[in-house]
C-alpha cells in the first residue's frame, strides 16, 4: 500500500515521463519514416505524370541502349559525349513513351502482335535494316532469318553451350530492344495519325493552297527601314513596356527552372619548358623508329595514343592527320616529328607496308576445344579432314554446339578486334579472314584450341597500311599544374563574394564569363567536362553564393562559379533584363512604325513614297506561301507577302504594311500563275502532309502538361 501511495504521489511526474517516452518513440518512427522518404527521393532520377523514375531502373535502360549503340557501331567503348547522347536519348524516349501510352490508353489505342508481325513481314521499317537479319542479296529485312536465330538461341540455351551463348545473348538483347522500340514507335505513329485526321483537307482548300503556292507577284517596293530612325529619337515609358509585356507574356513562360551564372575557368596548358622536354623526347623516338625492324616495344614504351597492331589496317582506322600522311610516304620510311594543332599532339609515323585487302569478308567457322592443346588439335584435324571430304559445314557445326552461320565482317571491325587486343590469337584469326582464299578451309591453331575457318566471299578491295604511330598530347607537367593550381586556389580563397570575384579577376589574370539559363538537363557547365559536382552545387545554391574551386575538364581546368540569378518555373517578369530587352525592342519597333506610318498619310504612289525617303526596288516572285526576303532591310517579311497576295494586279497598296524590319508600300506590277498543272488529289495529299506536320508538334504540348521533373544531373 505504501508503494502504491508513493506511485500516486509521483503520478504527475510518471505521466510526464511516460508521455515523453511515447513522444520520443513516435518522433523516432517519424524520423525514420522521413529519412526513408528522403533516401527514396535521393534515388529518383525524375518524374513523369506523377510517376517517379528510380535511378537503378533508368540505368538499366541506359545500359540496354548503350549495348545497342556498341553493336551498331562495332565498338566496345563509347566516349563521354556519346554516353551523354545515349542518356539524353533514353530519357527523351522514356518520357515520350509514357506520354503517348497515357493518351493511347485513354483512346483505346494498342499495337497487337499481329500488327508487329505484319511490320516484320513487310521488312521496310528503317530500324529492321539495322539488325543482323538483313538479306545481303536483297538488302531487305529477312523475317525467316530472325525466326531461325530465335530457334537456334532457344536450342543453344537449352543445350547449355556457354562458349557461344554470350554472343547469342548479345544479339537476342539487341533484337529485344528493336522489338520494344518498334512497338513504341508504331503506337506513337498511330496516335499522330489519329491527330492528323482531325485536320481535314478538301478540294476547296487544295485549290486555295495551289494558288497560294503558285501565284507569283512582281512588285515595285518602297521600303522604310526602322534602322533609319535613331533609337535616341524614340521615347519609351515604363507604361509602354508594361503594356507590351502583358501582350507578349506567353512568350516568356518557361517550363523548367533555370539559373544564370558567372564563372572563372582557367585551362592549364603546357609551358615552354614542357614543350621543349617533349620535343627532345620525340627526337629520340624518331631516331629509334627509323632503325628498328619491329616497332612494337618502341610504340608501347612511348605510351602512344594509337596502338601498334602489327597488321594491315584501312586508312579509316587512323586519325585524319595520320591518314593524310600515309599516301605520301613509302614503305620503310619514318616521318619527321609533326605538330597537329587540331588535337594538340606531336606525331611520328613509320610505314612498314602497304597491301590491298577486301573491305568486307563473309566467312564461317567452327571453334574446336579439348582437354588440352594436343587433344584440340587432333579433333580439329579430324573436322578439317571431314570438311575437305565434303561434310556439311552447318551439320558439323551443330555437332559441336555451334551454328556455323555465315558472317559478314568489315575491315574496320576486324581491325577493331585487334585494337582491343593485338594478341597472337587475334592476329591469327584476322589474318585468316583477311587473306583466306574464297571457299578454302583454314585450320587456325590458337593458344587454347583451334578454329576451322572458311572464307565464302570478299568484296571491295582497297589499300591497307601496316604503320607504327607515336602520337602524344603536348601536355603540361605536374610542376606546371601545381603552379597554376596554387595561384587559382589563392585567388578563390581571397575572393569569397561575387562582387570581389568580378572586381579582382582581371587583376589576377583571369576572365569572368557569363552563362544564361542553365537547366538540370545540362551535362556540363560551359561545355567543360567533369563538372557534375559543380552542377549539383549550382542547383542547391542560393543567389549570390560562390562555389568551391573545382578541378575538372580532362584534369586540365580550374573552375569557380557564382550563382547570379534563379529563374523559377513559370512566367519571367519584366524586371528580368533579358525579358526587358526583348520587350523594349518590340516597343521600339512599334513606335518607329507609328512614326513612319504617320508621315505616309496620303501617299498613293511609288514616286510619292520615294519623295518621303523610301528605298525603291523591284521584287519578283512574291507568293503567299513563303515570306518574301527584302534586301533593303535584310529581313523576311510574312506580312508583306500576305498584303501583296491580297492586292489586285496594277493596284497600289491600300495602306502601309508594318513588317519585322521596316514599313512598306508597294505597287503590284503583275500577277501570273506558274506553268504548273493543278492536280486536285496530289494537292489534297500535300495539305494532309502539312496537317501531319502540325500534328507532330503534339509532344511538346503533352510534355508541358505532364509536370516532368529531370534530376539526372544528380546521378549522371
Amino acid at each position: 500500500m505504501a508503494a502504491l501511495g508513493k506511485i500516486r504521489q509521483k503520478g504527475i511526474i510518471l505521466i510526464c515521463i511516460i508521455g515523453f517516452g511515447l513522444f520520443a518513440f513516435i518522433a523516432e518512427e517519424a524520423f525514420r519514416s522521413c529519412e526513408s522518404t528522403q533516401n527514396d527521393q535521393r534515388q529518383q532520377v525524375g518524374e513523369v505524370l506523377g510517376e517517379k523514375i528510380n535511378v537503378n531502373d533508368f540505368q538499366k535502360l541506359v545500359d540496354e541502349y548503350t549495348e545497342v549503340i556498341k553493336m551498331q557501331q562495332g565498338t566496345e567503348n563509347l566516349s563521354e559525349d556519346q554516353l551523354n547522347q545515349v542518356k539524353d536519348m533514353v530519357w527523351n524516349t522514356y518520357v515520350q513513351s509514357k506520354l503517348v501510352e497515357k493518351e493511347a490508353k485513354e483512346l483505346g489505342l494498342t499495337v497487337t502482335d499481329e500488327e508487329l508481325q505484319n511490320i516484320l513481314k513487310e521488312g521496310t521499317n528503317p530500324m529492321l535494316l539495322q539488325t543482323p537479319f538483313v538479306n545481303q542479296q536483297t538488302g531487305r529485312f529477312d523475317a525467316s532469318a530472325l525466326q531461325k536465330f530465335l530457334a537456334d538461341y532457344k536450342a543453344n540455351k537449352a543445350a547449355g553451350n556457354a562458349q557461344v551463348q554470350e554472343q547469342y545473348d548479345k544479339i537476342y538483347k539487341y533484337w529485344s530492344f528493336i522489338e520494344k522500340t518498334l512497338r513504341q514507335q508504331t503506337l506513337a505513329q498511330k496516335y499522330q495519325s489519329l491527330l492528323a485526321h482531325c485536320f481535314l483537307s478538301n478540294p476547296v482548300e487544295a485549290k486555295m493552297a495551289f494558288k497560294e503556292e503558285n501565284e507569283e507577284n512582281n512588285i515595285q517596293l518602297a521600303a522604310f527601314p526602322y534602322s533609319d530612325i535613331a533609337d535616341s529619337k524614340v521615347k519609351i515609358t515604363e507604361s509602354d513596356l508594361k503594356e507590351k509585356y502583358d501582350e507578349l507574356k506567353p512568350r516568356f513562360k518557361q517550363s523548367v527552372e533555370s539559373r544564370d551564372i558567372k564563372f572563372v575557368d582557367f585551362q592549364v596548358n603546357a609551358s615552354n619548358a614542357d614543350r621543349a622536354a617533349l620535343n627532345k623526347e620525340f627526337a629520340g623516338y624518331q631516331k629509334t623508329l627509323s632503325t628498328v625492324t619491329d616497332p612494337t616495344e618502341v610504340v608501347r614504351k612511348s605510351a602512344s595514343l594509337i596502338p601498334y597492331l602489327g597488321a594491315p589496317a584501312p586508312k579509316e582506322f587512323f586519325p585524319q592527320d595520320i591518314a593524310s600522311m600515309l599516301d605520301s610516304i613509302s614503305a620503310g620510311t619514318t616521318s619527321t616529328v609533326k605538330y597537329n594543332a587540331g588535337d594538340n599532339t606531336l606525331n611520328i609515323v613509320k610505314l612498314l607496308a602497304k597491301v590491298s585487302l577486301p573491305d568486307s569478308v563473309q566467312y564461317r567457322m567452327i571453334q574446336v576445344g579439348g582437354a588440352d592443346v594436343n587433344a584440340a588439335k587432333k579433333t580439329a584435324d579430324s573436322v578439317y579432314t571431314a570438311l575437305k571430304g565434303g561434310a556439311d559445314f552447318e551439320a558439323l557445326s551443330k555437332k559441336y554446339g555451334q551454328t556455323g552461320e555465315k558472317i559478314w565482317a568489315t575491315s574496320q571491325q576486324l581491325v577493331g578486334m585487334l585494337a582491343q587486343s593485338a594478341s597472337a590469337d587475334n592476329k591469327a584469326i584476322v589474318n585468316a579472314i583477311q587473306n583466306g582464299e574464297v571457299n578454302s578451309l583454314n585450320n587456325v591453331a590458337l593458344t587454347q584450341g583451334n578454329i576451322i575457318l572458311q572464307v565464302l566471299d570478299r568484296k571491295g578491295f582497297k589499300e591497307n597500311f601496316t604503320a607504327a604511330v607515336i602520337k602524344k598530347t603536348v601536355d603540361f607537367s605536374q610542376e606546371t599544374y601545381r603552379s597554376a593550381y596554387n595561384k587559382f586556389s589563392s585567388f578563390v580563397s581571397a575572393n569569397q563574394s561575387a562582387e570581389s570575384i568580378v572586381k579582382n579577376a582581371a587583376k589576377s589574370g583571369y576572365k569572368v564569363q557569363e552563362l544564361k539559363d542553365v537547366t538540370t538537363s545540362s551535362h556540363y557547365i560551359a561545355n567543360i567536362h567533369s563538372t557534375r559536382d559543380a552542377l549539383k552545387w549550382l542547383f542547391d545554391a542560393k543567389e549570390g553564393e560562390v562555389s568551391p574551386m573545382y578541378e575538372c575538364g580532362n584534369n586540365d581546368h580550374l573552375l569557380v562559379v557564382v550563382l547570379d540569378k534563379i529563374h523559377a518555373k513559370g512566367y519571367r517578369g519584366l524586371e528580368d533584363p533579358q525579358v526587358k530587352e526583348m520587350v523594349k525592342a518590340e516597343v521600339l519597333r512599334d513606335k518607329k512604325a507609328e512614326m513612319i506610318m504617320a508621315k505616309l498619310n496620303g501617299v498613293k504612289s511609288i514616286a510619292a513614297a520615294k519623295a518621303k525617303g523610301a528605298k525603291i526596288s523591284s521584287v519578283d516572285q512574291v507568293t503567299f506561301a513563303a515570306p518574301v526576303f527584302i534586301s533593303a532591310t535584310g529581313a523576311s517579311e510574312p506580312a508583306l507577302s500576305g498584303a501583296v497576295y491580297a492586292t489586285a494586279n496594277g493596284k497600289f497598296a491600300s495602306h502601309p504594311v508594318k513588317g519585322n524590319a521596316g514599313v512598306y508600300l508597294f505597287q503590284v506590277v503583275s500577277k501570273k500563275m506558274r506553268p504548273v498543272k493543278f492536280d486536285e488529289k496530289a494537292q489534297e495529299q500535300k495539305c494532309r502532309q502539312k496537317a501531319m506536320q502540325y500534328a507532330g508538334n503534339f509532344m511538346q504540348e503533352l510534355y508541358l502538361n505532364a509536370d516532368v521533373v529531370d534530376n539526372r544531373y544528380l546521378f549522371f
